[in-house]
């Protein structure tokens, strides 16, 4: 005989509220009748957020729903893409940056580890999701921040074996900052700060990079100061990508589709946005 236990979900109802009137809404456009569905809006909304707070297996969220195993993933997905919807573009992030008066965002990388996924890459023999530099399997992230750290945009879900530079580039984080005050005011102008994973972006107006150690060289006193005045305003970035893992479990290893990722970290941002709206202004999160 199975044990039945009570348990609560660290969420505030008001953001399981908004979520429930989303996925209501997804139904309505959809026109799926009334009683097809084993799941109301609301069962939908518990089963998403318990995946993406508590990380609860799949297996035991269809048994907790007496749900086939394709119907739960079915409702995941759905939910999940619904939940990603509300998260905001990187020109938002900009924008919401901009209208807090901030003088610059930060742009960081982070490694969601996955389980072993054996993809060959586009040199023989070299695994496409292993990170050489984690020393694990995972995708890369990047990650735009507000400089007291709140998570402002995420990108879609890049490789582990691509730098963050690269990955920058394949999800047009580049193309961005390159042009990023072109055109605009200058009480509006943002800078970027990065790290020496961003090396190659140093010639960008509004890219603010540490002083590299030359070869058989030394970093000066005043470029030594300035770096460390640099990495103390960019740990706030690192910061956004620690608070999104310990928010949510879910990001801590994951086991289904790793190009998927990018959905799921981005269904992350949304409810946290809702959570903690205080900064957060754009259109998307109304």
């Amino acid at each position: 005989m199975s044990v039945a236990y009570t348990a609560f979900l660290p969420v505030d109802r008001a953001a399981c509220d908004w979520f429930t009137r989303r996925l209501a809404e997804h139904r309505r456009n959809r026109k799926t009748r009334k009683g097809t569905r084993r799941l109301t809006p609301w069962s939908q909304a518990v089963f998403v957020l318990r995946f993406l707070i508590d990380g609860t297996r799949i297996a035991q969220l269809a048994a907790d729903n007496h749900l086939a195993a394709t119907t739960a993933y079915d409702n995941l997905w759905e939910g999940l893409e619904v939940l990603a919807r509300s998260a905001p573009s990187l020109h938002d992030a900009i924008d919401t940056a901009r209208a807090a008066g901030d003088g610059h965002i930060g742009l960081d990388g982070t490694l969601i580890p996955t389980t072993r996924a054996q993809v060959e890459g586009p040199t023989r023999g070299v695994d496409l999701f292993w990170s050489g530099k984690h020393h694990r399997h995972g995708v890369n992230l990047q990650v735009i921040s507000a400089p007291d750290g709140d998570p402002l945009w995420i990108a879609e879900a890049r490789p582990g074996r691509e730098h963050d530079a690269n990955a920058a580039h394949q999800t047009g984080v580049e193309a961005v900052i390159a042009l990023l005050n072109i055109g605009v005011d200058a009480e509006e102008h943002l800078l970027v700060l990065v790290d020496l994973g961003y090396e190659k972006f140093r010639a960008f107006p509004a890219v603010v990079v540490p002083h590299k150690t030359p070869a058989r060289g030394k970093l000066t006193e005043a470029q030594k100061e300035w770096n460390r005045l640099v990495r103390a305003k960019r740990a706030l970035a690192e910061k956004a990508n620690a608070d999104l893992k310990m928010r949510f479990r879910c990001l801590q290893k994951v086991s289904l589709n790793p190009w998927q990722i990018g959905t799921i970290a981005r269904a992350c941002l949304a409810l946290f946005r809702i959570e903690q709206p205080r900064r957060h202004l754009t259109h998307s999160a109304q």
